[in-house]
């Protein structure tokens, strides 16, 4: 589907003979044409960031639909306004179908005394406009349509519930059931799913504590309910569409704040702040519906390591988080291990990171001190804290394993 309105933008861009965007209307970028000309004052920083960022800001939005574009029928000509950072004027194709307005393709318009696209040439861009509106449209309906079906699928219980529930979803993704797909978990989800995700073949709410396997590894902390995303995808070795498809779905702001506040906080005190940010997680392809349970579970439990280790995020792959993979199956409920349960305290919140660094280095005093940023004899000193809190051996490989395993699990708890 992405390639179709690449391909549809690209004939808008070459009848009108200036690079288009089309934007869904929630003002997400869906796709853009090549901008090919060496005069840097050619672009300006409203479509710089669409493209970057994938979307325009809230200030932006409201000055764009001052104009009324989603009540236009036909193209719109819109002033440049500095103050709102957008220096060069538009031209907006309203994307509609059937009244509803579904999107809006860009252009930028020409300069002041310099001929623009004629009438000719704008009634054969909105004829092009019209067949995106189409396909967006089919693309909504069919990704409500099948959200049911698609919850069904991730909460029945195992047995003929699930069969029944995996039955329902083949007969309504028809021929499109047979090909590869990738199940996505962003949590917390606050409010409805969106109205449309592109490349979506289906999209879903799952409630907290909804039954079945809905949660298989854990539920991820705050909000109530986590959204789920069914992507179509060309083969098992191409993931990036979904990746990108999530990437568009994040606030802005999940991966900075999260990452910052992830990077200063130990194993004991990660989880305050890190329920705060929207993460994703990915799981591996699939083939087969009735798999799309197990795919769900890895992609709660990617998106749970997002959460505990915001190197892997904020979209994370289930096949890229190494020991969390097993932790997160194993660690359901919170870890309440009593050789840790002392080191866990906010109270030993630094000897916990230290232990955890020191462990994450392979016990190498060296390399731990240096990452710590401490003398080697004040390494020594806490370590032979933790023992005596833990009553652990660390020169012995099980203790060693235990409390590794322990530290780890905290962060996801």
């Amino acid at each position: 589907m992405k390639g179709d309105y690449q391909d549809l933008v690209d004939e808008i861009s070459a009848l009108l003979g200036a690079p288009a965007t089309l934007e869904n209307r929630d003002f997400r970028l869906i796709a853009f044409g090549a901008h090919d000309s060496d005069d840097d004052l050619a672009m300006d920083p409203v479509r710089t960031r669409s493209i970057l960022t994938r979307q325009s800001t809230a200030a932006v939005r409201s000055w764009f639909e001052g104009f009324g574009i989603a009540r236009a029928t036909g193209p719109v000509r819109i002033p440049a306004a500095p103050d709102a950072g957008v220096f060069r004027g538009r031209i907006c194709l309203p994307v509609r179908y059937r009244g509803i307005v579904q999107g809006y393709v860009w252009l930028l318009d020409q300069e002041p005394g310099t001929p623009g696209p004629g009438p000719a040439a704008l009634d054969a861009a909105m004829e092009v406009a019209q067949r995106i509106g189409v396909l967006l449209a089919e693309e909504a309906k069919a990704g409500a349509d099948l959200s049911r079906e698609f919850l069904a699928v991730l909460t029945a219980g195992r047995g003929w519930q699930r069969d029944m529930a995996v039955a329902a979803l083949r007969v309504a993704l028809g021929p499109g059931g047979d090909g590869p797909h990738a199940v996505v978990c962003l949590a917390p989800w606050p409010g409805e799913a969106p109205a449309s995700v592109p490349g979506a073949a289906a999209v879903c709410v799952v409630p907290r504590g909804a039954g079945g396997g809905a949660h298989p590894g854990g539920a991820l902390p705050g909000g109530d309910g986590d959204l789920a995303v069914l992507l179509r995808i060309r083969s098992a070795d191409a993931l990036a569409p979904a990746l990108a498809a999530v990437s568009r779905l994040l606030p802005r702001t999940a991966g900075a704040s999260g990452a910052a506040a992830g990077a200063s906080t130990g194993a004991a005190g990660s989880a305050g702040l890190a329920a705060h940010r929207t993460t994703a997680g990915v799981g591996d392809p699939v083939r087969g519906l009735g798999e799309l349970p197990a795919a769900w579970g890895q992609a709660v439990a990617a998106a749970r390591a997002a959460v505990a280790q915001p190197r892997f995020g904020p979209v994370a792959q289930w096949s890229a988080i190494g020991p969390y993979r097993l932790l997160a199956t194993l660690a359901s409920e919170p870890v309440d291990d009593p050789a840790a349960r002392a080191l866990l305290t906010p109270a030993h919140r630094e000897l916990a990171r230290t232990a955890e660094v020191f462990l994450d280095c392979a016990g190498q005093a060296g390399r731990a001190a240096a990452a710590l940023g401490i003398h080697r004899q004040t390494l020594y000193y806490r370590l032979a804290r933790v023992e005596q809190l833990t009553g652990l051996d660390l020169d012995e490989g099980e203790d060693r394993l235990l409390l590794h395993m322990a530290l780890k699990a905290a962060r996801l708890a």
